[in-house]
């Protein structure tokens, strides 16, 4: 798609999921139990397409999903778990099981190594790694020395996904999206990645406020409401923890294949109320290696 006019790429999310093709590197925007594409995920799982690498800043619910249905390979990311509801079931027990790839990531090495890509080089140097065992973890992670003062820093390298996903509460139709607050890396995904598709809670003709997302770099636009439940999309709705909990309850009793038909036959959030929702859950505006 030519990125250099501004085009109506609105389309279906049919459309939009078959742009990911087996063996991608995935990104997945949001941040922990927020803002996660997690309808994607769905038409994702029912196209079954797998032997992906698995990018996310943090990894929640949505990715634990693709690891328990068998489609990821290979994981990088600094955090995979469910906050407050523990570890995320299903990446344990295949990690446990050697099932899957894990490539250590820290926030450094993410956030370093996107910027390497948007910068057009194949490394950037910090100093996070010096002093740990993540060098040794991470033999593919090399030590440069700098050419003016002598220091040697850590060549973080280069990460370029191949589709990135983001949920945002608003769009327009050329691609332009507002995330209101809690960024996590998702500007820099949305620079680095080859395509770039936004599901979105609602899709306008223009937008008026301050963008997060420039439309020239997004590939699909999809309106989906309700697109991130049961994880949280402020100011639209809340995280839906009593889901999430019967998620954890459905793995913890060997009923994971179960609750993935539940989810995969469903349409929209489950118009019921939560004792875990929590209300006006306002993003901190952090704003994290920007």
């Amino acid at each position: 798609m030519d990125k250099t006019q501004l085009l109506d790429k609105q389309t279906t999310l049919t459309a939009a999921a078959q742009l990911v093709r087996p063996g991608d590197t995935l990104a997945l925007g949001g941040m922990t139990l927020y803002r996660r594409p997690v309808a994607f995920v769905r038409e994702l799982i029912r196209r079954g397409t797998g032997d992906l690498t698995l990018l996310a800043f943090t990894a929640g619910y949505e990715s634990d999903l693709l690891v328990g249905a068998g489609l990821v390979r290979q994981v990088r990311t600094c955090y995979f778990g469910l906050e407050i509801f523990g570890l995320a079931p299903m990446y344990s027990q295949r990690a446990e099981r050697g099932e899957i790839e894990i490539v250590e990531e820290t926030e450094a090495s993410i956030a370093f190594g996107l910027r390497a890509t948007l910068a057009g080089v194949g490394f950037m140097p910090g100093q996070g790694w010096i002093g740990t065992d993540l060098l040794r973890i991470r033999p593919d992670v090399k030590l440069v020395a700098d050419p003016y003062s002598g220091r040697r820093y850590v060549a973080f390298p280069a990460i370029k996904p191949d589709v990135a996903v983001i949920h945002a509460p608003l769009a327009s139709r050329v691609g332009d999206a507002v995330l209101h607050g809690n960024l996590a890396v998702d500007c820099q995904l949305a620079m680095a990645a080859d395509t770039v598709i936004i599901t979105a809670e609602r899709v306008v003709e223009k937008l008026d406020e301050p963008l997060d997302i420039i439309g020239l770099a997004v590939d699909a636009v999809v309106e989906v409401p309700h697109g991130a439940a049961p994880t949280s999309c402020w100011p639209d709705y809340p995280l839906d923890g009593a889901e999430i909990l019967r998620y954890v309850e459905a793995c913890a009793s060997g009923e994971f294949d179960a609750y993935l038909d539940d989810f995969l036959t469903s349409v929209g959030p489950r118009a019921r109320p939560t004792m875990f929702a929590v209300k006006n859950h306002e993003p901190t505006g952090n704003r994290l290696h920007n």
